[in-house]
């Protein structure tokens, strides 16, 4: 193998389609997925590629030093791209410690074992380290998250994100370790987890139960494809420079009430039910605290110096997404278990 790329968090929603990228796109580099497999985590995501001859998984918690140095010592790791992340906004405001010890300190741990085991020899090695555009806080109407906009983030998901960023950076200045950083937007599309927004919405349309909108739907979200937010990663691997950020948007802003009109009419036209019956489920609950109004990133730098652009109809990539969770009605039951369900009725019940 001519490359060997350790990716964090390979069997979640964006390291399933990163991986399955990097195994198919690049015979001869081998990838290792090391994942916790957590709630969020799910070897099912990538059952088509775990048979093949450049592949390797390892159930691996970042959080523990020791497993990650083992992992390091076993493998010759050229390249890192780190996803894993506790990614939930909600989650972090009812338990943020998992955020701090898997974000940041998990981070810490990794930077720490890249640096010893390259020996400051970085000729050909890279830590890529993938982060989100809620680190910026929050847009009025007017605007956009640029890789020069100050951070202040808002929530301890947010917060934690932003610290592991400035490790990155610090290691970086100050051992000289070669990083890039990407900031992405909202992502969706296929095997994403159903505690977010869109697979959430489908999930409950298709079984009838009620659609949580938070306040009054008016919070605003720039969405990304999955599989484009996978290509951006891919370039910025192995074209972007040492030390730069790099934003990844779709340049699509939806006001979420909206989102959810889309999504109802898309519903009822593919589940063959009268116009508007879906729109009779949206319930409106208890705003979520600290929910920041708008995010919307401007992703010229990237489009400009390597390339790379989203696909232009949002509602194709909406159609692509409904059809695939309406296609692997078994692979979203497997996944909601009673955890989720308890989890769900905290979140939503009565609020």
């Amino acid at each position: 193998m001519s490359r060997t790329i350790l990716i964090t968090g390979g069997a979640g929603f964006i390291g399933s389609h990163v991986v399955r990228r990097f195994v198919t796109k690049y015979p001869d580099f081998l990838i290792v997925n090391a994942d916790k497999l957590t709630y969020a985590g799910n070897l099912e995501n990538i059952t088509d590629i775990e048979q093949n001859k450049n592949y390797r998984f390892e159930r691996t918690d970042i959080v523990n030093k020791q497993d990650v140095i083992n992992l390091f010592g076993k493998y010759s790791f050229d390249g890192v791209i780190h996803l894993a992340a506790e990614s939930h906004v909600d989650r972090s405001i009812t338990g943020p410690d998992e955020f701090v010890f898997t974000n940041i300190v998990g981070t810490l741990n990794l930077l720490n074992a890249a640096r010893n085991s390259w020996k400051d020899n970085y000729s050909g090695k890279l830590f890529y380290h993938i982060s989100t555009d809620e680190v910026y806080g929050s847009l009025g109407s007017e605007g956009y998250f640029t890789e020069e906009t100050a951070y202040d983030p808002r929530s301890p998901y947010s917060a934690s994100k932003a610290s592991s960023d400035h490790m990155v950076r610090a290691f970086h200045h100050t051992f000289g370790l070669p990083v890039v950083i990407s900031n992405c937007s909202n992502n969706y599309g296929p095997n994403q987890f159903p505690e977010k927004l869109i697979p959430l919405i489908i999930n409950n349309i298709k079984n009838n139960k009620p659609l949580p909108v938070y306040g009054k739907g008016e919070n605003i979200r720039d969405w990304l494809y999955v599989e484009d937010h996978a290509s951006a990663i891919d370039l910025i691997f192995h074209r972007g420079r040492h030390g730069d950020t790099y934003n990844i948007g779709g340049n699509n802003e939806w006001k979420n009430i909206d989102l959810i009109l889309l999504l109802c009419s898309i519903m009822d036209r593919k589940l063959k039910r009268p116009a508007g019956s879906s729109e009779k489920l949206i319930t409106y609950v208890k705003d979520r605290p600290g929910h920041d109004m708008r995010y919307a990133i401007d992703s010229s730098k990237l489009q400009k110096e390597l390339g790379w652009s989203p696909i232009p109809d949002f509602s194709a990539g909406l159609e692509k997404t409904v059809d695939w969770y309406l296609a692997n009605t078994r692979w979203l039951e497997r996944i909601i278990s009673g955890e989720y369900e308890k989890y769900y009725e905290m979140m939503y019940s009565g609020r």
